[in-house]
Formats: structure tokens, C-alpha cells, sequence
């Protein structure tokens, strides 16, 4: 298993480009929770949680798709937003939450691990340095 210090993964946020300018940060929560709070450090632009689930604390699938948890309380209509996730699997969450967020102008993913529009890593086995 890859293990990254916590370290490691600020500075891959410090350096990360951006192609685009965000009004808005929305993390998939509770796994993009901690991942859009550095980022908000770095761009410092509203954050929101987009509550869903899809997978328990082992990432055993608990369903057949992604479930919203909580009604969405914030409006994205004509707004540029960076979708957060902390790990991708097989996507559908992140293709799940762009669905629900589809009024916006914009919607670029980001995860810490795995495929997205801004990702850190890309390795099969990865451990998070802020898992306790």
C-alpha cells in the first residue's frame, strides 16, 4: 500500500495548476471533507458538501449507485465549480454528483486519488495521512 506523508500531498497542492478559476468548491462528503478544505486554503473560495454515499469505511459498495444523503441547500446555477473527492474508483459518484449539479456553468473533478479532471495520485492501493 502506498502511504504518502501528509507533507507530500500539501505541496502536490500548492504546486497542482489550475487551467481555470473556480467561484465555488464542492466537496463529496465525507471523503472530500479534508481534501477541499486544503484547497480552500490555496484558492479561498466558498465551500459547500454535496452529501452522498455510495461505499462504507472498508470501500465495499452498500449500494448498487451513489445515494444522496441530504437535499442540496446552495445554489449552483452560472457557477464555476471544483467538485472534490478524496478517492475515485470507478467514477460513479463523481459522474453521479455532476448530474445533481448541472444548472452550474462549470464542473471540473478533483481527487486525491484516482482519475478526475485534477487528481494528485493514481495508485491502486493508497493510504490517506489524515485517516487515524
Amino acid at each position: 500500500m502506498s502511504s504518502k506523508s501528509f507533507a507530500e500531498v500539501l505541496e502536490k497542492i500548492r504546486t497542482l495548476e489550475f487551467k481555470e478559476e473556480f467561484d465555488m468548491i464542492v466537496a463529496i462528503a465525507n471523503g472530500g471533507i479534508i481534501p477541499a478544505a486544503l484547497l480552500n486554503q490555496r484558492l479561498n473560495i466558498d465551500i459547500q458538501l454535496l452529501k452522498l454515499n455510495l461505499r462504507d469505511a472498508s470501500q465495499r459498495p452498500l449500494y448498487d449507485s451513489p445515494r444522496l444523503l441530504e437535499e442540496i441547500k446552495f445554489d449552483v446555477r452560472g457557477k464555476k465549480i471544483l467538485l472534490v473527492e478524496d478517492r475515485v474508483k470507478t467514477g460513479m459518484t463523481l459522474n453521479y454528483a455532476r448530474q445533481l449539479l448541472a444548472g452550474a456553468a462549470l464542473v471540473k473533478t478533483f481527487a486525491v486519488n484516482g482519475k478526475a479532471d485534477y487528481y494528485l495520485y493514481d495508485e491502486a492501493c493508497f493510504r490517506f495521512p489524515w485517516i487515524l
